[in-house]
C-alpha cells in the first residue's frame, strides 16, 4: 500500500495522475443532473473505521469526498442510494464468498452499518446485497427505473470489486455510468489504477469529485 494513495493531503495529486493515465482511453460525456442518482457503495464501518476487520486506509482517505458528493446530491434534490454488503449469521447467503474470504460482514452488527459521517436519511434508499454487484439479486434496477434514472454516479469501496462490478452491470443495462477516481478506494494503488483503466476503456466516464459536482450544479 503506497502512502501517496491513502494520504488525504496527496489525494488530489494522485487523482491528477490517474486521470492523466486514463485520458487516452476515456470518454467525454456530461452528467444529466435531472436524470442522475448517486450510488454510495459499501461505505460501512467494516471498511471505514480503523477498528474494522477489513479497514481500508483508502476508505478513510476518500471519506471527505464521499461526504461532498452526498451533500451535493442532497442540495440538488437528486436520489441517494446506499448499499450495505451483509450476510446472515449462519452464512446461509454467503456461498463461495465464505470460501474465498473466510471473514464476512454479519447483518445486524455495528460493523455492517454505514459510517455515521455519511449516514443515510429516512428518505434515502438502502440496498442490501450479498454479492459484489449492487444489481445482483437486489431491487436496485427497479428503483432506478421507477426514478427514471439515466446516469448513475458511483463512489465507495472497493474500487476493483463492488464498485467496478456495479459499474459494469450498470453499463450492461444501458445506464451512463460516472465513476469517481478520488471517491473510490481499495487495497492498493495498483489495483485502483487497473480498475480505472478498464472502466475508462469500456464502461464508464472516470472523473473527479470536483468535476462531477460542477456538472451537477449546472
Amino acid at each position: 500500500m503506497t502512502t501517496t494513495y491513502v494520504t488525504a493531503g496527496t489525494l488530489k495529486e494522485r487523482t491528477t495522475y490517474w486521470l492523466e493515465r486514463i485520458a487516452p482511453f476515456g470518454r467525454r460525456q456530461s452528467l444529466q443532473p435531472q436524470h442522475s442518482a448517486l450510488l454510495v457503495i459499501d461505505m460501512q464501518r467494516y471498511f471505514v473505521d480503523p477498528s474494522g476487520a477489513a479497514f481500508l486506509p483508502s476508505a478513510q482517505a476518500i471519506l471527505a469526498n464521499v461526504q461532498r458528493l452526498v451533500r451535493a446530491f442532497r442540495r440538488a434534490r437528486r436520489p441517494l442510494i446506499y448499499t450495505r454488503h451483509v450476510h446472515h449469521p449462519g452464512g446461509l447467503d454467503a456461498g463461495i464468498l465464505a470460501d474465498w474470504w473466510g471473514d464476512l460482514i454479519i447483518e445486524g452488527t455495528p460493523a455492517s452499518e454505514i459510517h455515521p459521517a455519511i449516514a443515510p436519511r429516512r428518505t434515502d434508499k438502502i440496498v442490501v446485497k450479498h454479492r459484489y454487484s449492487a444489481f445482483y439479486d437486489t431491487e436496485l434496477e427497479t428503483v432506478l427505473r421507477v426514478l427514471k434514472i439515466k446516469d448513475v454516479v458511483i463512489c465507495g469501496v472497493m474500487t476493483n470489486l463492488c464498485c467496478e462490478s456495479t459499474a459494469r452491470d450498470a453499463f450492461y443495462r444501458d445506464y451512463r455510468t460516472f465513476f469517481l477516481a478520488d471517491a473510490t478506494g481499495t487495497q492498493s494503488e495498483e489495483m485502483h489504477m487497473a480498475s480505472l483503466l478498464n472502466l475508462a476503456y469500456g464502461f464508464a466516464v472516470v472523473t473527479s469529485t470536483e468535476a462531477l459536482i460542477s456538472q451537477l450544479n449546472r
